[in-house]
């Protein structure tokens, strides 16, 4: 059974930085594709960034060159590194394996204000 669990998030002024963390256990996560997601009350999920297994990645416009998304595919673990925090970036976040259909965490809440 996968088991998908997101840690790392918590308050950060604007302009900081934070790294999440996903592990993600019993996924077999080399073949899988990888992803974060975020949501505001109100609004849809949203996609931040995606590796694929072929180490391909892609970003959503609003974080490009700000954020990095990175895999340990030995430990099963996945990372989303947050950098030049804005307020506008606060959100709770999920972690998300083999796409639409696969394995998500139950998210962990970024907050980005002075």
């Amino acid at each position: 059974q996968v088991r998908v669990s997101e840690s790392g998030g918590g308050l950060v002024q604007p302009g900081g930085s934070l790294r999440l963390s996903c592990a993600a256990s019993g996924s077999l996560l080399h073949i899988h594709s990888v992803a974060w997601y975020r949501q505001v009350p109100g609004s849809q999920r949203e996609l931040v960034a995606r590796d694929l297994p072929d180490g391909s990645t892609e970003y959503s416009v609003s974080v490009q060159g700000r954020f990095t998304i990175s895999r340990d595919n030995y430990n099963d673990m996945i990372y989303l590194q947050m950098n030049s925090l804005k307020p506008e970036d606060t959100a709770v976040y999920y972690c998300n394996v083999a796409g639409d259909s696969g394995y998500w965490g139950k998210g962990t809440q970024v907050t980005v204000s002075s």
